[in-house]
């Protein structure tokens, strides 16, 4: 079976400056990473390419799992996106 490698991605604000990177197997993976410190507005470029992929994301606090270890809190974070649109950059 062939793994596929980690991707990075500059975390983009409204102005076009990138200040931020994440990295994960696929967007939604560094998307998930932003949302979890409270992006809502997510905009992604994959280094060496010209897309830019959008989502939405948001946190709530959860109960946690039944199996999840003791030192876990009783409520937990989970973050959640979903994919607005892909953008084309005319450069980089």
């Amino acid at each position: 079976m062939v793994e596929k490698e980690t991707r990075t991605f500059a975390l983009r604000d409204a102005k076009g400056s990138e200040n931020g990177i994440f990295r994960g197997k696929q967007p939604r993976q560094a998307a998930l990473k932003a949302a979890n410190r409270g992006i809502k507005d997510i905009r992604l470029r994959e280094r060496g390419t010209k897309n830019v992929l959008m989502f939405t994301g948001e946190r709530k606090q959860v109960e946690k799992p039944a199996g999840a270890p003791a030192w876990l809190p009783a409520t937990i974070w989970k973050a959640n996106v979903k994919k607005v649109c892909i953008e084309k950059l005319e450069k980089i």
